[in-house]
This record gives structure tokens, sequence and C-alpha cells, in this order.
């Protein structure tokens, strides 16, 4: 159980996971992860038998990771110690661990949701939509993503190697896990209204906007890919659609002007695509996701030497299209242009040698990203 100041609600939770404990054989400790309470928290802990791991570093995910680093057990259960989870029926998530599961998840919403339990904004907004976020994003079979107790075995919890120290540990949890292709239980709880006279140390906004935009960044390609790709077919469509000449549709005439802006959007897009790329790749090797094979086989072929001549390709087309420009200009010594007609050679130059430059040097970015490292 993490802990900050909790001294109102600490022993009706511990006496309530010590009785579960007790009635159903199972050999097993109470700690509590104390992140710096100044209320005498940790001497209520220790008169009751629960051992308390000290943690200096601030934050929920930091105090679960001090817990459940000093937890001797094979299988570790959490949540809050603000006596709104049920600690007294702990063993719907010991029998699913026992079966094999890797990570056991509780979910409000089928066991019940007490009145005044949880706030409206997060009973029909907040965790809905993140939870079908997280369903999306990652495939995962969890219905509640935000639900605080859970269960794990150790060896899961080593396997996921969590990073963060913050709200954001929760929702990590639960997508390294489905990443990792970890067995993934639910079963259903319960959660009363919480037990404490203080305000929760939970912001609304503050915190849903944490795990959403945790989501985003471990999902590239929700954030960066799929928008990029759909900019640069967008713009690519405009584009080829103008390159011939003026269109009108309802008598709006479309000429160079909306070319620039298409030109722009698959510029926009494939700085897009290039910075999932980037994510992906980022992430793998500083272990904050598992490897993906089709990525790693798709890297067999996309390699520093191919991206350059890609680059290089894309570069001279460029110059070309100038060479053409400027043989158009010349060719009325210099003088005057209908902007117009030479737009439509300049325009797509341009966007050439804009790529042919961003894929040479994306090509020698991610031979420094593959880099092996100590």
């Amino acid at each position: 159980m993490p802990c900050l100041n909790e001294a109102e609600t600490l022993e009706a939770c511990i006496r309530k996971a010590q009785t579960s404990l007790e009635e159903n054989g199972i050999e097993g400790e109470v700690v509590i992860a104390d992140n710096g309470s100044t209320d005498g928290s940790q001497a209520i802990a220790e008169r009751l038998g629960a051992r308390v791991v000290d943690v200096a570093a601030k934050g929920y995910g930091a105090a679960l990771q001090g817990g459940i680093e000093g937890a001797r057990g094979r299988f570790v259960i959490m949540g809050d110690a603000d006596d709104s989870y049920d600690f007294s029926n702990l063993m719907p998530f010991v029998e699913k661990l026992r079966e094999g599961c890797d990570l056991v998840m509780g979910n409000r919403f089928k066991g019940g949701i007490a009145p005044g339990a949880m706030p409206p904004l997060h009973k029909y907004l907040g965790n809905p939509v993140l939870t079908g976020i997280g369903r999306l994003f990652f495939s995962s079979p969890a219905g509640d993503f935000h639900c605080g107790l859970r269960g794990f075995s150790k060896a899961a919890y080593q396997r996921m190697d969590l990073q963060t120290t913050g709200m954001e540990f929760a929702s990590e949890m639960v997508v390294k896990s489905t990443l990792l292709k970890l067995k993934i239980a639910e079963v259903p709880t319960t959660l009363s209204p919480d037990g404490r006279s203080r305000p929760p140390h939970l912001r609304s906004w503050r915190d849903g906007w944490r795990h959403l935009r945790f989501m985003l960044v471990y999902s590239p390609r929700w954030l960066f890919l799929y928008p990029g790709a759909l900019a640069m077919l967008l713009g690519l469509g405009v584009g080829g659609w103008l390159l011939p000449g003026p269109q009108t549709v309802s008598g709006v005439t479309f000429d160079v002007h909306t070319l620039l802006y298409a030109s722009g959007l698959v510029f926009v897009g494939f700085q897009a695509v290039l910075f999932a790329m980037f994510t992906k790749v980022f992430a793998i090797t500083e272990g904050l996701i598992p490897e993906d094979p089709k990525l790693s086989k798709a890297f067999r072929y996309i390699t520093l030497e191919t991206g350059l001549l890609l680059g290089g390709a894309l570069f001279l087309a460029g110059l070309a299209g100038t060479g053409v420009a400027v043989a158009h200009w010349r060719g009325v010594d210099f003088g005057d242009l209908a902007p117009a007609n030479e737009l439509r050679v300049i325009i797509p130059s341009t966007l050439a040698l804009a790529l042919g430059s961003q894929v040479m040097l994306a090509s020698f970015f991610f031979s420094v990203l593959g880099l092996k490292r100590r």
C-alpha cells in the first residue's frame, strides 16, 4: 500500500488485508510503502505488524516501486490505503495468479461503485474515455484501466521494467503487460467512498492529462504515424490534382496557392511520420517498450545506405526541377515569368529538396539511435 499521511484509514486497510490472509491460509505480509508521512502513519503500521518500507523519492509510482521491490512474496497485490478498496476480499486475485496469470486487474464497474465513491466526472467521462483509448491503442483486455487494486507476480513485474514515478505508473503497468503479451485477467471488485477527511491526492484534470499524455507517447502510431500518413496522402492527392493546372469546383478556382499549402501538408505529415519512427526506435533502445519484430525486420532493409540513396534521389529530382525553372527564367532573359506556370515546377522541386534532405538526415539519426551502447 502506498502511503502518504493516511493515518485516518491505514489501520482499517491493514486489518482487512491481514484478516484476508489469515482466513484464507495465505502466507504473506502487508507492506506499507511510506512516501514521507508526517502524521504517524509509520507508527500505526508497525504497531499492527505491517512492514514499513521508506521510499524517499516522491510520487505515487515511486512509492509503489519501492514497496513492490521490497516485497518478499511470489505474488504482490497493490491497493491504495484510503479504505476505498476491499482488502478483505483478495482471494479472487490470488486464485487467478495461482492459475498462472501475470497481471490481475480489478474492475470496479463490474464489481460495484458505491454512491459517492467516484466523482461523476471520473465515472462517466475520465475512466471510460481513458480505458477506451487504452484498449484501442494497445488492444488491452482491461475494462478498468485505472483500478488501483490489482495483483501480479513478482516475476512479471520484473519483466515489465516500469520506469514512471508518478500517476502514470498504473497506466504503464497495463500497457507494458499488454505489449509484452503477458497473461492478463480481470476480476470484479468494489469501490467505497474514501474514508479520509482530507481531499485526495488525485487531481482530476492534471492526472487525467498525464495518463492520456503517457498513452499517446507510448503509442506513436496514433499520435504521429496515422495523422502524418493521412496528411501526406491528402497533400499528395491535392497536389497531384493541381499540378496540371487550375481546378474549379462549384465556381471556386483552386490554383498554385492551394498547391503550396498541399506541399506544406506533405512536409508536415512526413515530419510526423519520421517522429513516430524516431519515438518507436528510441523507446525500444531505452527499454521502455519491447522490441517490435516487424520493425526489426524492416530495418534489415532500411539502412543508412538505402536512406542516403533514396534521399539523394529526391534531392537530385528537386535540383533537376530547379534547373528547369532556371532555364525557363533564362529563356526570357531573366525577366518576368508567369507565376502560376513556374510555381507548378518550383513548389514540387522545393518539396523534393526538403524531403530529400530530411530523409538523408533522418537516416544518420536512425543510425545513431541504433548504436549499441552499455
